[in-house]
């Protein structure tokens, strides 16, 4: 197959680009012909001998809103000068002014907006004006890219909602849930490789810990409610937070709430597969998740999950390997659950076990292997449309000849009565 990617970056340490990235790296392997639209990719991929990296400069004019629409224009217009060379155009949500084959969805703005918990009034001020605008801008030209592709794919049944809401029939949805590298993220032997591992982030022995992962500048993360249910549990049960530190505001809450000596601030750390072998559960009721990569992590870590509904990603997990609460704002039912797991070191090893074998089920690779069977299939159809044309034109001009010989030979033979008589 001849296919074209879409997106921002193809690479292996950002969100969406590493779904993309994982797919490319299949389908190449795989032998098929991969083109990447995009203003970045990962090396590996451009020096391969069947990948094509068409690059889209980065605006350099401010703010994403405008950043993302010139790149939807100049991306479009290379896909309706360059549509007849694939046999399949994958894009990712609104990236494109293009028709598409496949469209993965990996958030939904409108979904964001009416969820319940979109923290951004038009009346308040400048910066949240800009954020409603950019959000209700972005919901409308989503709306537009998903009528004007052939299959969506959203990455949790709960974005599949969210796309349904928007008046897409449910029968042109195939979901696909992101992956997690099992590989990576295996979890180490218990005992003197955990020790190891908290000396080297500096966190304390002894203690039952906690993992919190997520951007610590937007309350959409919901890191407030995690530190007010800790409040309510035993004094030995700690919490991690890895994030940037720059402008956010949790160190001062924690501090406010008398947690600075249970709560220990990592900044950002890159080496996320060491830290979840320092600790004991994860904990990430996030207020608005599409599907969330890092949950997927914690799992393959074979790390107990305490998540909430409105987490995308939630639907696969069941009550042997975590807690999926309700409401994520609820800190008493939060530290309910927490205690569960602290007071129970056993039962978390054994819902620890059991996430692991559900990560399995969630790799890249079983990702990436349903990605290109849709992929043949959209092909299969495009082929069979493009041949019904082909026959149907067949035939109009087998009829057209048949008309046209008819017409003649009627008037042949009145030209030969006419001289006859």
């Amino acid at each position: 197959m001849r296919i074209l990617i879409v997106t921002h970056v193809v690479t292996n340490n950002d969100g969406q680009g590493r779904v993309n990235y994982e797919i490319a790296r299949a389908a190449l392997a795989a032998g098929h012909r991969v083109t990447l639209l995009a203003s970045k990719a990962a090396p590996e991929l451009v020096a391969h001998p069947l990948a094509r990296f068409v690059p889209i400069e980065p605006s350099r004019l401010p703010t994403r809103l405008v950043q993302y629409q010139l790149f939807a224009a100049r991306s479009g217009a290379w896909i309706r000068a360059h549509r007849d060379e694939f046999d399949v155009v994958h894009v990712n949500g609104f990236i494109a002014w293009a028709r598409a084959d496949v469209n993965a969805v990996h958030f939904v703005h409108d979904g964001w907006y009416r969820c319940g918990f979109y923290p951004f009034r038009l009346l308040r001020g400048p910066y949240d004006a800009y954020q409603v605008i950019y959000t209700q801008l972005n919901a409308w030209c989503e709306r537009w890219a998903f009528r004007r592709a052939d299959t969506i794919v959203p990455v949790s049944e709960k974005v599949a909602q969210e796309v349904r809401a928007l008046g897409i029939d449910r029968a042109r949805l195939r979901v696909i849930h992101n992956g997690v590298d099992v590989d990576e993220f295996a979890p180490g032997e218990f005992g003197a490789s955990g020790q190891a591992q908290r000396a080297r982030f500096g966190l304390p022995e002894g203690r039952f810990l906690l993992l919190f992962a997520g951007d610590l500048r937007v309350s959409r993360k919901n890191l407030d409610t995690v530190l007010r249910a800790l409040m309510l549990t035993p004094p030995h049960v700690h919490l991690v937070v890895a994030g940037i530190l720059r402008n956010s505001p949790y160190p001062a809450l924690a501090a406010s709430l008398g947690l600075a000596e249970r709560v220990h601030f990592t900044d950002l750390v890159k080496d996320m597969p060491a830290l979840m072998r320092a600790v004991d559960a994860f904990v990430f009721p996030s207020r608005y998740e599409a599907m969330s990569l890092v949950l997927l992590e914690a799992l393959a870590a074979a790390l107990p999950v305490v998540t909430a509904r409105t987490a995308g990603g939630a639907e696969v997990i069941g009550p042997d390997c975590g807690v999926v609460l309700d409401h994520p704002d609820d800190d008493v039912a939060l530290a309910a659950a927490i205690r569960g797991l602290a007071d129970d070191p056993a039962r978390a090893l054994r819902m620890g076990a059991a996430a692991r074998e559900l990560a399995r089920t969630l790799s890249w690779q079983t990702m990436a292997g349903r990605y290109l069977a849709l992929y043949a299939q959209v092909a299969a159809r495009r082929r069979a449309r493009a041949g019904t044309g082909a026959s149907a034109e067949a035939d109009a001009g087998a009829a057209g000849h048949s008309v046209a010989a008819n017409d003649a030979a009627r008037t042949t033979a009145h030209d030969t009565a006419a001289a006859e008589s």
